[in-house]
């Protein structure tokens, strides 16, 4: 079983960057594919990325070309590096483990969860 926590959240101006951590215990990072997702105020929970145990990645739309989501197998860490904030990117991030096989963006694969950490965005 494996325990995720994340780190990293704050409060930004739109245009900063903020990275995201999410450290892993009782299992390393490298039996899973892991993933971000975000739950903003009054909404349900969406996916923002993924990555494969052999680094193949995915993201949202509304993400591309801003955040890079990476692992660090020795570290038991994953990252998600957030560049070129906007106010609607403010949300309680969320770090995922799931033990499929396939990349996926489905909440309801993913097996174990952290608490999460807030990014707030100001204009």
């Amino acid at each position: 079983q494996a325990q995720l926590v994340e780190s990293g959240g704050g409060s930004v101006q739109a245009g900063d960057s903020l990275r995201l951590s999410c450290a892993t215990s009782g299992r390393t990072v490298s039996n899973y594919n892991m993933a971000w997702f975000r739950q903003a105020p009054g909404k349900e929970r969406d996916f923002v990325a993924t990555v494969s145990r052999s680094r193949n990645t995915y993201y949202a739309d509304s993400v591309k070309g801003r955040f890079t989501i990476s692992r660090d197998t020795a570290k038991n860490t994953v990252y998600l590096q957030m560049n070129s904030l906007k106010p609607e990117d403010t949300a309680v991030y969320y770090c995922a483990a799931s033990q499929r096989s396939a990349l996926t963006t489905a909440q309801a694969t993913y097996n174990y969860w952290g608490q999460g950490t807030q990014v707030t965005v100001s204009s």
